[in-house]
C-alpha cells in the first residue's frame, strides 16, 4: 500500500539530493570541479560515503526495506533521491500524483552567487543545474522540474528563463530574496513574467538561507552558538524560522504594489516551504497599506483589486507540517494553500500526511480536496502534464 492513498494529493516541494558527479555532462569543467570542491568535507559525510551511496541503494537488503523505510531514510539514504529511476519507484510508493522537484546543493550555492560578484559563474551555474534537473524529471511525466532564474542581471535572466521554459521547465524559481541591484518587481522583468504567464508555468520561491535577511550581528549575542535544525554548525535555527517570512513578504509587497500581478492575471505565484502562519497577517496589512497610501501613489490607483485579492487569486503557499493549517486555512481562506512533504530532507518529517490531516480534520472536505489537490492544479496549469 502506498504511503497516500484514498485521495488525490499533489506534493509542492520536494528535492533531489546531488551528489558531487551531479553536473557532469551539464557543465563546463569550471563548473564541475567547483562543484565537487564544495563537498570537501561537506556535512562531515567522508568521500567513501559518497562512492559508495549508489552501491548501497543498489544492494538488495537496502531494496527490501524500500516501502518499510521509505519516509524514515532521509536525504541521500533516501529512495530515489539521486537516481531518476528510483525516484519513480518512490513516487509508486509515496502516493502522490505528482511531485515538484528542486535542487538541494545547487540552490545553496545559487543563493551565495546571487549576492556576490561572478556573474557569469552564476548563471552558467543556473542554466547547469537546469539541464541536469530537466534531465532527472525527464523519464517520469509525474515529475515536474523547478528551474533556477537568477535575478541579478535582468537581460541574462530573460535569455535563462526563456531557455529554461523552451526545454521543458515546469516552474520558474526565483530568488526569494531581493537582488542586491534592483527590485524583484522591476519592470525590467516583465518579459519573464509574460512568457512564464503564456507558457502556463509558476513563478516560485523556496526557502533559503536566513543569512540574506537577517542582520548580519543577529547570532552576536554572547552566548555559545546554537546548533542548527539537523544539530549541526549550519541551516536552520528558531531564529532563522523567525525570518524566513520576511523574504517572501517583502518580494510579495513589491510585485503587488508594483503592478505585476495587476499586468499578469494569470500568472501563479508559489511560496514553497517559507512557512504560512504570517500569510493571514500579511494579507491584512496589505490592505492596510493599500487603504493609507491609495490616495497618494499613482501606483496603488491602478490596481483593480484589493491587494489581499491578488493573494487569493494568484498566489499559492504550503505550510510546515507542524504549523496549526487548520487555523491559517480559516483565517486567510480555502484556495491559497496546499499540501508538501520536502522529500526526502529530513525537515519534512516522516509523516506530514498525518501531521496536516490532523490540523485540517475541522475544515470542509471541500477545503481538504483544495488543500490536497485543487490548489496545487491552480498553481501549475499547464505544466501538469
Amino acid at each position: 500500500m502506498p504511503y497516500i492513498e484514498n485521495r488525490i494529493v499533489h506534493d509542492a516541494d520536494a528535492h533531489t539530493m546531488e551528489l558531487p558527479n551531479w553536473f557532469d555532462g551539464y557543465a563546463s569543467d569550471k563548473v564541475q570541479k567547483a562543484f565537487r570542491d564544495r563537498f570537501q568535507g561537506n556535512k562531515g559525510l567522508a568521500q567513501t560515503y559518497f562512492e559508495n551511496i549508489d552501491k548501497v541503494h543498489q544492494d538488495k537488503s537496502y531494496q527490501e526495506k524500500n516501502h518499510e523505510e521509505l519516509m524514515i531514510r532521509k536525504n541521500y539514504d533516501a529512495l530515489g533521491s539521486f537516481n531518476k529511476e528510483d525516484r519513480s519507484k518512490a513516487l509508486d510508493l509515496l502516493g502522490v500524483k505528482s511531485q515538484l522537484v528542486f535542487p538541494t546543493s545547487p540552490n545553496v550555492w545559487l543563493e551565495s552567487l546571487e549576492h556576490g560578484d561572478d556573474i557569469e559563474m552564476l548563471y552558467e551555474v543556473a542554466e547547469a543545474t537546469n539541464r541536469a534537473q530537466i534531465d532527472f524529471c525527464s523519464k517520469d511525466s509525474r515529475l515536474l522540474p523547478v528551474t533556477y532564474i537568477p535575478l541579478a542581471d535582468i537581460d541574462k535572466s530573460i535569455i535563462t528563463a526563456k531557455s529554461a521554459i523552451d526545454s521543458g521547465s515546469s516552474a520558474l524559481l526565483i530568488p526569494w530574496a531581493c537582488p542586491k541591484n534592483h527590485a524583484t518587481s522591476h519592470i525590467g522583468f516583465d518579459p519573464i513574467w509574460s512568457m512564464a504567464e503564456e507558457a502556463g508555468i509558476p513563478i516560485l520561491f523556496h526557502v533559503g538561507s536566513a543569512d540574506f535577511v537577517l542582520p548580519k550581528a543577529h547570532s552576536l549575542n554572547g552566548m555559545p552558538k546554537v546548533k542548527d535544525f539537523h544539530g549541526g554548525e549550519e541551516n536552520f535555527r528558531s531564529i532563522s524560522y523567525m525570518a524566513i517570512s520576511s523574504g517572501p513578504m517583502q518580494a510579495l509587497s513589491l510585485l503587488i504594489l508594483d503592478g505585476v500581478l495587476e499586468r499578469h492575471p494569470k500568472l501563479m505565484f508559489g511560496v514553497i516551504e517559507l512557512g504560512s502562519v504570517w500569510v493571514p497577517g500579511f494579507m491584512r496589512q496589505l490592505d492596510s497599506a493599500f487603504e493609507a497610501f491609495s490616495r497618494h501613489e499613482d501606483r496603488l490607483q491602478d490596481l483593480t483589486l484589493k491587494p489581499s485579492e491578488y493573494v487569493e487569486r494568484q498566489v499559492r503557499v504550503t505550510p510546515y507540517p507542524t504549523e496549526p493549517t487548520g487555523w491559517v486555512i480559516k483565517e486567510a481562506g480555502p484556495d491559497i494553500f496546499m499540501f508538501s512533504s520536502d522529500y526526502p530532507h529530513v525537515e519534512g518529517g516522516r509523516n506530514p500526511l498525518a501531521r496536516f490531516e490532523k490540523s485540517i480534520k475541522d475544515i470542509s472536505s471541500e477545503a481538504q480536496d483544495k488543500f490536497f489537490r485543487a490548489n496545487f492544479e491552480t498553481l501549475m496549469g499547464s505544466a501538469l502534464k
